[in-house]
């Protein structure tokens, strides 16, 4: 009697140790039997000098549009864990192209340099519209057509920067270009001191300038261009893309991306289906 029950211990004693020898684990260490996924982090490259999209606050946070929105897409997609990185806008392209960053959150507008190279997501978040912006007390320029002669600050890379440069050259419009830096050589300060006679911005951008830092500035005319904004990737991202795209889409169901453009930008920028 006695060998049997030390035989029936042996063997469940055996398929415990077997059990517990061939369970499953994840590799971050957890049990991968209760269905749980390891988590991909992914670097959100973005800027902190574009008032309202993505900028530093009084509390020293990033926050603004983009980096809302971008939290926002985060909480729907619970296989990825986004991680901010800033830079300057300059280096936001070659960051992505390194493999530095994974995708680029700075109110992207399509143009053939960029889709050449790499990949928008395919849902729209917002409208971008570039206007002629001048310092309030500036009458003489109305529009592009009074920029001959004239001096235009854009920021290097930047859709206005690609714009202004076709523009100019297609033409013929005598329009000289120059790139913004920090510090004194930023676009608020040149074309507050004069020393630049406009700039290729957003309404909702100078709106927020002149009341953050008194910036003196004004839109003149109608706008340049209407683009739509969206996040840029690298080519091969297409299962981070689709992820993306979808969870754009329930935002805009749920009336969250409405929400997060006129508390950011003033009126509702939101591209509808």
């Amino acid at each position: 009697m006695k060998k049997k029950l030390i035989m029936v211990i042996t063997i469940l004693v055996t398929l415990v140790i077997s059990a517990c020898g061939t369970q499953e684990t994840s590799n971050d260490g957890s049990d991968a039997s209760n269905g749980d996924k390891k988590v991909q982090k992914i670097i959100v490259g973005t800027g902190t000098q574009f008032p309202n999209v993505c900028f530093i606050d009084e509390d020293g946070n990033l926050t603004g549009y983009d980096v809302e929105l971008v939290r926002k897409i985060d909480e729907k997609l619970p296989e990825y864990e986004f991680e901010f990185k800033t830079m300057e806008f300059s280096n936001l392209l070659l960051s992505l192209e390194t493999n530095k960053i994974d995708f680029i959150a700075h109110q992207m507008e399509v143009n053939e340099e960029r889709q050449e190279k790499f990949l928008f997501n395919e849902e729209p978040y917002n409208i971008f519209p570039l206007h002629v912006t001048v310092h309030k007390d500036n009458n003489d320029i109305q529009s592009i057509n009074d920029l001959k002669g004239k001096k235009a600050i854009v920021s290097a890379t930047s859709n206005s920067a690609v714009f202004l440069e076709k523009y100019n050259k297609e033409n013929n419009a005598g329009i000289e270009i120059v790139y913004s830096g920090n510090g004194p050589d930023s676009t608020i300060n040149q074309i507050k001191t004069g020393r630049a006679d406009a700039t290729i911005t957003t309404p909702f951008s100078v709106d927020f300038s002149n009341d953050a830092v008194d910036a003196q500035q004004k839109v003149v005319g109608e706008p340049l261009l209407n683009s739509k904004v969206y996040f840029l990737l690298r080519k091969d991202e297409t299962p981070l893309q689709k992820r993306i795209d979808e969870a754009i889409v329930e935002l805009k169901k749920e009336g969250i991306v409405s929400e997060l453009s006129k508390k950011w930008l003033g009126a509702d920028y939101t591209v509808n289906f």
